[in-house]
């Protein structure tokens, strides 16, 4: 199977849904931020490993708190994975923290208070 075939990309949608369903309902670690989201999957062509990219909402340190008890949980949400989906190997899942969303508002914020420091500009007439 090809990393980008039709297939594989209906395997990274599928894993990510479930992934996120499972973080979000069945996962009861208190160190996990209520407010995560699995931004996508890139499941390997032969269905052994995964990289899940996280994204949380809050500061560096919910991030990282986050990031610890995802993958003290792996072994749990693998599992829970394997009851739901029905692929023949279920994936090693490597959790990696996106910061992209952050990066993309820390940017906004820098574009605007560069525009409201610019004086207005003059229409012509």
């Amino acid at each position: 199977m090809r990393k980008n075939s039709v297939k594989n990309t209906r395997i990274n949608e599928e894993v990510m849904r479930e992934l996120s369903n499972i973080i979000r309902e069945k996962v009861k670690d208190p160190r996990i931020s209520p407010i995560v989201s699995v931004l996508s999957v890139e499941v390997a062509p032969d269905l052994k490993t995964a990289k899940a990219y996280i994204s949380v909402l809050g500061s560096e340190e919910d991030l990282h708190k986050t990031m610890e008890g995802l993958k003290a949980s792996a072994g749990f949400i693998r599992r829970e994975l394997a009851h739901e989906l029905n692929l023949r190997n279920t994936p090693d899942i490597t959790f990696c923290a996106d910061t992209s969303i952050a990066y993309g508002v820390k940017m906004s914020k820098l574009i605007d208070e560069v525009n409201k420091d610019l004086p207005p500009e003059e229409t012509e007439e």
